[in-house]
């Protein structure tokens, strides 16, 4: 087993600016505070950092329905009046009412809803392109894992399933897909996309019972071609680490040894650690770390996605030391978390680890032995790496010419308004604009595969074949310990 992978982070610096009102559990703050932890501990010089483009409307629209992505479109980053927002829930056939969002649901309406849920489908995407591309072996977005979204409705604080349009990325190049979900709620709008194809075998364990969203029983198997393709694990409070991974590495290894997937998806919503504020389990950031552990040893294209956790200080805990696991750095980190931008987040003890409570674990042993049985005896049911024919694979939303081409055109934009040079430096310093529609000159030919030189462009489109140059492109950028963004071509600041 290697122990150093190729990992890349996705990481879009407007991400923590979104806010979804006063009183929200879910603050997408959590992300930006993991980032200042990822560069306080140097993790950023062991992976390449990526910035991520925002998804598309054809993009989304891929799994989301058009009239309830037009719904969404309305909400940018404009401010919405009051009244509005009430008149989108006023009576039943109100849009508001019909997708799940606004007054009196968990999916409020706020300035750059939209922009805030493309850039994190976004991330999942690329992290996909990278997948699929070799560029990468693990790809981490914390800002992904939104589970709860269906096709045309929000639920649980998630309007796009990021992870379904991921997932479908992946699907292009790789037959089976296998997603695996340690989020305290159930997976369920992933498990509904693909609750009848063979093609994607999703796994989640979650708190069941009396507790939202109120599914994912051990009898909810998947229906038609994909029934035993859905794998449900239900849990009672308190879950510890040792009766989650004993639970967890027996079934995900007979997942894998049966279903052999060619790409995993890994959701680790960090609510199920100890302490959350909507959480129940107790888990420890080393016990939660070790799903990934487990996963990344089987040397399988993996991607890594955040979810739940809204006790953020602990979320930017476990994440952070998560992006330390994927590199195989997780015993290099100090236990003492480093002066960052938030270090009084982390007072008075500062310390990276968590301390399970002691409150009781409501799983018993021989209730916890029935559950695994059962689980592998819905496994046995399995056909064993099933195939499927390739009778047409979708193309790519974009081709390495296309985001060169809005690379310069961005640049030059720059240029022209008297800024990225010093003054009496244009003439020597701009790029002339490519056309996207002719082949480069003195590159390496590439015919239809995807470009190893371009990261986050997506894969090579063979309907035209182009000659590339073997660079990285400008959109590519990694970060300092400052936070500032530096290009691949140039050193980082010391």
């Amino acid at each position: 087993m290697s122990s150093k992978k190729k990992v890349a982070y996705l990481y879009d610096s407007d991400i923590g600016s979104y806010y979804y009102g006063p009183g929200h559990p879910m603050k997408p703050q959590r992300i930006r505070m993991t980032h200042s932890l990822v560069l306080a501990y140097e993790l950023y010089r062991k992976m390449d950092t990526y910035r991520p483009h925002r998804a598309g409307d054809a993009e989304v629209a891929r799994f989301h329905d058009w009239d309830y992505v037009g719904f969404l479109n309305k909400f940018t980053d404009k401010l919405i009046d009051e009244k509005d927002k009430n008149a989108l829930w006023r009576n039943e056939q109100q849009p508001g009412k019909r997708f799940g969002v606004g007054e009196a649901t968990d999916c409020p309406i706020f300035p750059g809803l939209y922009e805030f849920q493309q850039s994190c489908s976004g991330a999942s995407i690329d992290a996909a392109a990278l997948l699929n591309s070799g560029q990468a072996d693990i790809a981490i977005n914390w800002s992904g894992g939104l589970h709860h979204a269906k096709r045309s409705e929000a639920s649980g604080f998630c309007y796009l399933n990021d992870i379904v349009l991921g997932i479908l990325e992946l699907l292009k190049y790789h037959a089976r897909v296998m997603y695996i979900d340690i989020d305290i709620h159930h997976g369920d709008g992933v498990e509904e996309a693909f609750y009848i194809t063979p093609r994607v075998l999703t796994v989640s364990f979650h708190k069941f019972g009396d507790f939202f969203p109120g599914t994912g029983d051990v009898t909810d198997v998947g229906a038609a071609a994909g029934k035993y393709y859905s794998l449900n694990v239900p849990l009672n409070d308190g879950m510890d680490d040792d009766s989650f991974l004993g639970l967890f590495e027996p079934i995900i290894e007979k997942c894998i040894e049966v279903y052999r997937p060619g790409a995993i998806v890994l959701q680790c919503g960090a609510d199920s650690l100890t302490g959350d504020r909507l959480g129940r389990f107790n888990l420890s950031t080393q016990g939660h770390a070790r799903c990934l552990t487990f996963c990344r040893k089987f040397n399988i294209p993996l991607m890594v996605l955040g979810g739940g956790g809204y006790t953020i200080r602990n979320v930017a805990r476990c994440w952070a030391y998560e992006t330390a696991t994927a590199l195989g750095e997780q015993n290099e980190m100090c236990p003492k978390i480093p002066i960052n931008d938030y270090s009084d987040y982390f007072a008075p003890d500062h310390n990276l680890f968590l301390t399970p409570s002691d409150m009781p674990n409501s799983n018993s042993k021989k209730h916890l032995e029935e559950l695994k049985q059962r689980c592998l005896e819905n496994l046995r049911h399995l056909e064993h790496a099933p195939g499927v024919e390739f009778a047409f694979v979708p193309p790519d939303f974009y081709n390495d010419a296309d985001w060169e081409t809005l690379d310069e055109y961005a640049q030059q934009e720059v240029f022209l308004e008297g800024g990225g040079l010093a003054p009496g430096q244009l003439q020597h310093g701009t790029s002339s604009l490519i056309d996207a529609t002719q082949p480069l000159v003195g590159g390496e030919q590439v015919p239809g595969a995807p470009s190893k030189f371009h990261s986050v462009s997506h894969a090579y489109n063979t309907d035209r074949e182009q000659t590339y140059r073997p660079r990285a492109p400008r959109h590519t950028r990694r970060a300092d310990q400052t936070g500032d963004w530096y290009d691949d071509e140039q050193t980082a600041p010391k």
